[in-house]
């Protein structure tokens, strides 16, 4: 989605540093992120993990991929939040964006069950997406300006103040 070429493969994990890329899509650009998987115990430095939670730190929104092969992909989804509360300084509470991935690798009755398996897991609308087709991909991006927004929106918000409070020394 950006121009960057961060090394790739058919296997996971092989992300081994975050890559930044900008993204221009409807007039926006943003910096993307594409920080590696989080495995249980990454908070305590499990794999690389403890590494990466630090520039999740300095992002604005989430965009928590799940793949849609994992046969478990609630179990997916509560190891990755279980890791980012665990971890602490507020990554549990950053907006997040949760997407089904690789939708194009099952069939569409799989796609459906996952999608309201994760939902019920989240409490929240699940996207889908494709990165070898890009079916869904421009709708994730609108997605994480129209959270950008919001977010920055809500840091905008002057204090509630109280007109009738009255000073005192």
């Amino acid at each position: 989605v950006s121009a960057a070429k961060p090394k790739i493969a058919d296997y996971p994990f092989t992300t081994l540093h975050p890559n930044l890329g900008v993204v221009a899509i409807g007039g926006h650009d943003f910096v993307l992120a594409d920080i590696p998987g989080l495995i249980e115990g990454a908070h305590e430095g499990a794999g690389i993990g403890d590494r990466f939670l630090g520039h999740v730190e300095r992002t604005n929104v989430l965009v928590h991929l799940i793949d849609a092969t994992e046969d478990d992909v609630a179990k997916a989804y509560k190891t990755v939040r279980g890791e980012l509360e665990a971890y602490g300084n507020g990554l549990a509470d950053k907006r997040e964006i949760v997407v089904l991935n690789k939708i194009d690798a099952i069939n569409e009755d799989e796609v459906a069950q996952k999608t309201a398996q994760l939902e019920k897991a989240t409490g929240e609308k699940i996207m889908q997406v494709s990165g070898v087709t890009h079916k869904g991909v421009d709708a994730v991006l609108y997605a994480i300006v129209s959270e950008m927004e919001a977010n920055k929106a809500q840091k905008q918000k002057p204090a509630k103040t109280d007109s009738n409070k009255q000073w005192t020394p």
